[in-house]
């Protein structure tokens, strides 16, 4: 849809930086893209994905657990590489 608006060019000269597009237009098209998706996630967050307060809470594994410590200090197992052909 084509239409006329009065947009600050710094705002938008920032957006287009911040973005990284190649046109205003596309640069417009990013920022209200994102607004929306932020609106969307507001949403889903301030319903609590459906969980009560304890629940949400318990939802995610918490990342300093004595659980996750002790897979984190298991030393990785080192890794083998076959040698390179000189074939070519």
């Amino acid at each position: 849809m084509k239409m006329t608006m009065h947009i600050d060019e710094d705002v938008l000269a920032e957006v287009v930086k911040i973005t990284g597009v190649a046109s205003k237009t596309k640069a417009v098209e990013t920022a209200l893209n994102e607004m929306v998706r932020r609106h969307r996630l507001t949403n889903v967050l301030s319903k609590g994905l459906g969980l009560k307060a304890g629940e949400l809470k318990n939802a995610w594994e918490d990342p300093f657990s004595e659980e996750t410590a002790r897979v984190a200090e298991t030393p990785a197992k080192p890794v083998k590489y076959a040698k390179k052909s000189n074939r070519g």
